[in-house]
């Protein structure tokens, strides 16, 4: 009974101890790959390499996803906005919507599944055959070769294709408005350009800057860590993506309340 007692007052401190050492680890593998900017040498073939890769294999899901959410808002949002005769707001609603939440948002899990599994998975094949440890033998850095040009490809797309699903997802939302909704095309743009404020378009920024380091930084932690042969590897690939995830949600609710905090001294 006093064993059963021990061991069960052992594993939150267990829990708590291993959470501490992996946060610690974390940080460790980023403050490496963000100090490897500020040195020599900096592989741009990797980067441009892993930008190729992040931002244009990506394109084709992420213009998909932006289409199809934007229409999506503008169906359920005329049901909402009829019963108070406020249907020609809809491109309001959709551009706020898009641009402040379902844009950013959305093309980072779209990149955390195909990006984040993709760079754990390779990482993780390479730590299992043995590669990492050839790679140190040689004098080669694997956090500067591998990790720091996956960080900075990824900081750099992922704007980019945020800007791209929030146009595409607009456009979606105009053809529901247009032929479905009835709205003219002249009212649908002014009121979505209209009800977008600065602080919109800074957080739609800025967001995926975050996304990015911490989806390539989860991903390249996680593929560092694998153990246990091609079994790790996959473990390895699903781990990074519910990781990734989630840590964006968590990220998403703090950028937010900063975001609403700041909005008085951005917004003109």
């Amino acid at each position: 009974m006093i064993r059963a007692l021990i061991h069960a007052m052992e594993a939150p401190f267990r829990f708590l101890t291993r959470a501490i050492w992996e946060i610690q680890s974390y940080t460790f593998l980023s403050s490496r790959a963000i100090a490897n900017l500020f040195s020599r040498p900096i592989y741009v073939r990797e980067v441009i390499q892993q930008m190729d890769r992040i931002g244009v294999g990506s394109l084709t899901i992420i213009l998909l996803t932006g289409f199809f959410t934007g229409a999506v808002l503008g169906i359920q949002s005329e049901s909402a906005l009829r019963r108070y005769g406020a249907v020609s707001i809809t491109g309001q609603l959709v551009a706020i919507t898009l641009v402040r939440e379902l844009g950013p948002v959305l093309s980072a899990l779209m990149l955390s599944g195909r990006i984040g599994s993709g760079i754990a998975s390779e990482l993780g094949s390479m730590v299992v055959s043995e590669q990492i440890n050839a790679m140190r033998a040689l004098g080669t850095d694997p956090i500067r070769r591998l990790v720091t040009p996956r960080m900075i490809a990824t900081i750099m797309m992922l704007p980019l294709l945020t800007i791209l699903c929030n146009a595409v997802g607009l456009g979606g939302g105009w053809i529901i408005a247009r032929y479905k909704l009835l709205i003219s095309t002249s009212q649908y743009w002014a009121d979505a350009m209209n009800a977008l404020q600065f602080s919109d378009i800074f957080g739609t920024l800025m967001k995926p800057l975050v996304f990015g380091f911490i989806i390539s930084m989860t991903g390249c932690y996680v593929g560092l860590r694998t153990h246990g042969g091609t079994e790790g590897v996959g473990r390895s690939t699903t781990q990074a993506v519910v990781s990734s995830s989630i840590l964006v949600i968590t990220a998403d609710f703090f950028l937010n309340n900063l975001i609403i905090y700041l909005s008085p001294y951005i917004n003109p």
